[in-house]
């Protein structure tokens, strides 16, 4: 893609809700640059990843048939450091979203000041269909085709969509087994025996919560008593659910696959916990269900979408009741939504923002497997809130003084650490 296709898009397509990741990561990352004074050829150099590895992995199914699966793994730009970024399985992946997510990868170790760049990996593949050795082969399989590429000096992978601690144990196993030699570093989210960290699991959604608790405080809003709505009710909507119950908060809505439910007296967190199975869905379990799409309109102060992208659009924001709005998935606001809650007033932590609790504990997970040194869960969590504030402060402070939303903020800080590195080594 041209620079000017991207600026077209961004003069023909402001109003187009189908202008797919890659695209619109693009254009906010254009203006991101344009506004801090960089040249052209600092958005060359960043537009598009500089590795992208397409694999065909056969694996052996139970039933004794081959069957061959396509992945992907994508690494934007390694000026800082080696890459990092989860491993997704997941049936409707696609080339350019992988992509664009390794470019949000970036921004978010540039905004949380990571020795880092972005990469993303993911595999074509429906999980729930899977037996567990065949999520095994799989697992193991795709390590093996991108190996070379891979490692604690090049590009380091973590925890995504549908995938877990065990996934990676058995990833880095298979590199350990390739190495001949044990590869801690190789790999994050690991569980704890293999040299995983403590707090893992929950940073994402402690890193979403502490912007939650910022956001807050900027529009004097005390979270005590604070009505919620969190969209989606996996690993990050139902952390996010608890820490904000903790925090004296009332979650009016919750969300899965199947449906929401909404009391506006609040509702009973740890029972829905209790109940939800191991893909996050508890409302087939309940009468009065009403569709994701409702519960964004209903009242509430907080809204968090913590689902899929593109939930927020033009079609819906006008209607958005919420004061902030914080998001935990990947891109569920559309850029014209996006627009709509700015000039309505409404405070958006973007997820860029929002979402780099994960990348920045498997950070500290790579550092103590460097070093051989453990830290207690408190330590870590101590320093992922030092980081998110430091990182959400320096935002809204470049948010105010240049004039523009948290999105682009965001962007600006994340693209300014690989451009100067980019500089620095002769690049551009």
């Amino acid at each position: 893609m041209g620079n000017n296709e991207v600026q077209n898009s961004a003069g023909e397509n402001k109003e187009n809700e189908n202008l797919n990741l890659l695209t619109s990561t693009q254009i906010v990352i254009h203006d991101a640059l344009k506004k801090l004074g960089f040249t052209e050829n600092a958005f060359e150099i960043l537009k598009e990843p500089i590795r992208m590895l397409n694999v065909r992995i056969p694996v052996r199914m139970d039933d004794g048939s081959v069957k061959v699966f396509t992945g992907f793994r994508a690494q934007h730009n390694d000026s800082v450091g080696p890459t990092i970024g989860g491993v997704r399985f997941h049936p409707k992946i696609s080339e350019d979203e992988v992509k664009a997510l390794s470019m949000w990868m970036s921004l978010k170790c540039g905004i949380s000041d990571l020795p880092f760049g972005g990469g993303k990996g993911g595999i074509l593949c429906n999980p729930r269909t899977l037996s567990f050795g065949e999520l095994e082969r799989l697992s193991r399989g795709y390590v093996r085709s991108i190996s070379q590429i891979v490692g604690p000096t090049k590009d380091i992978p973590a925890p995504d969509m549908y995938t877990n601690s065990q996934i990676m144990a058995w990833m880095m196993d298979e590199y350990s087994r390739l190495r001949k030699f044990d590869s801690h570093g190789f790999i994050t989210g690991k569980p704890l025996l293999l040299g995983g960290s403590e707090g893992r699991e929950e940073a994402g959604a402690l890193g979403a919560a502490i912007c939650i608790e910022e956001a807050a405080k900027i529009r004097g809003l005390s979270l005590k008593g604070a009505r919620l709505i969190i969209q989606g009710f996996g690993n990050a909507g139902s952390y996010i659910a608890k820490f904000m119950q903790q925090s004296g908060a009332l979650v009016v809505g919750i969300s899965d696959v199947y449906g929401a439910l909404y009391d506006p007296d609040g509702l009973n967190i740890e029972y829905l916990l209790q109940r939800r199975d191991s893909f996050g869905t508890v409302t087939s379990l309940f009468d009065g269900v009403i569709t994701n799409e409702e519960l964004l309109e209903k009242e509430c102060d907080i809204l968090v979408p913590a689902a899929t992208s593109n939930q927020i659009t033009a079609k819906n924001a006008h209607s958005i009741k919420a004061k902030i709005v914080v998001e935990a998935a990947n891109g569920p606001t559309t850029m014209e939504a996006t627009k709509i809650l700015s000039d309505r007033n409404i405070l958006l932590v973007p997820d860029v923002l929002a979402g780099a609790g994960g990348v920045t504990v498997s950070y500290f997970e790579w550092v103590q497997n460097k070093q051989g040194y453990y830290w207690d869960e408190k330590e870590v969590k101590d320093k992922l809130r030092e980081k998110i504030i430091s990182a959400f402060q320096q935002v809204y402070e470049l948010s105010n003084t240049s004039k523009v939303n948290l999105r682009v903020a965001a962007y600006m800080v994340g693209v300014r650490k690989m451009v100067e590195a980019s500089e620095f080594r002769g690049w551009i």
